[in-house]
């Protein structure tokens, strides 16, 4: 195997250069490499490169327009993640409602395994997650304010409180293993099907975690594709073989299931952030066109379109 050694920032310069990107200021680039790191920057190369089999730049390709597309993937990630914050508050929120409201505000009445699914081949699953939020409370208990004051004044620690320990990851598989009726609850309030939301929050509390590592974001794809919905029939995206081209397993199949699960209002609101930040990034691209970047982000020429789709007239009751 062969390793990978340490370049410094003249090294660095010299591979780029070396591959065909214009550096007219060196000095300016050396300090964006020290603070970016060399390596994720690098990751936006392929949008730039001839072809896959000549890993040389586009003539004409520069610097600047290499970093900008690292700063539009930032700022795309940083509203993504902005709304998918409001999207796990929303669900601790209704989960934690809905959950205390039938089995109490206890952690000894609504931790118990009698109030999550019985099939049998789910047992450990629930089992184990129990363990874990049980472990929330003993290890974490302690050190936040409202779940500290709960503890000492009250001696329990109720379940929306509880909610803010939790992962959104740990939310979502607590929602898969819930009693079928509790799931129900919870789906007509988002006003939609079990089984869709069960395939959407691993999808949500993945891209979570990527935004909040600060991960490539705009060519991400799903190991899991989401079903068909009304919006890829309504945007009339394209199809290849019988299957939707783009919003399956891509960042457009991200604002799809956004699209369910946010207020219409902070939805619209989104979408006028991230068109916002496309177009500087049309601004500044210049040996590359945009629609080779939204290509790769899943996203049709009519994404904007997904804005005026109605859902349902009690959407946001």
């Amino acid at each position: 195997m062969i390793e990978k050694q340490f370049k410094n920032l003249d090294e660095q310069i010299e591979i780029f250069k070396h591959k065909g990107l214009i550096i007219s200021d060196e000095k300016y680039a050396k300090q964006v490499l020290l603070r970016e790191n060399y390596f994720f920057l690098n990751g936006y190369r392929h949008l730039f490169f001839q072809s896959n089999e000549e890993k040389k730049y586009i003539k004409g390709t520069t610097f600047e327009e290499l970093y900008s597309v690292f700063l539009f993937d930032r700022s795309f990630r940083n509203i993504i993640f902005k709304y998918l914050l409001v999207i796990e508050n929303n669900l601790k929120s209704i989960t934690s409602y809905q959950l205390s409201k039938k089995y109490g505000y206890r952690e000894t009445d609504y931790l118990k395994v009698k109030n999550f699914t019985n099939k049998v081949d789910r047992q450990r699953q629930v089992n184990d997650l129990l363990k874990k939020m049980k472990r929330q409370i003993r290890v974490n208990g302690s050190q936040h304010t409202a779940t500290l004051h709960y503890v000492s004044n009250y001696g329990y620690i109720p379940l929306w409180i509880l909610v803010k320990l939790l992962s959104f990851g740990i939310v979502s598989e607590m929602f898969s293993i819930l009693k079928e009726e509790d799931q129900k609850e919870i789906a007509k309030i988002y006003h939609v099907e079990v089984e869709e939301l069960i395939i959407y929050l691993p999808i949500l509390a993945n891209y979570r975690n990527l935004c909040a590592h600060e991960d490539i974001l705009y060519e991400n794809k799903t190991q899991k594709e989401i079903p068909d919905t009304i919006y890829h029939e309504l945007l009339d995206i394209p199809k290849e073989q019988n299957e939707y081209i783009y919003g399956k397993n891509d960042l457009f199949a991200l604002m799809i299931i956004m699209k369910q699960l946010l207020l219409q209002e902070d939805f619209k609101n989104m979408i006028i952030e991230l068109e916002n930040v496309i177009q500087t990034l049309n601004y500044n691209l210049n040996t590359i066109k945009i629609e080779k970047v939204l290509q790769k982000m899943g996203f049709p020429l009519n994404w904007k379109d997904l804005t005026k789709i109605e859902r349902s007239k009690d959407e946001n009751e």
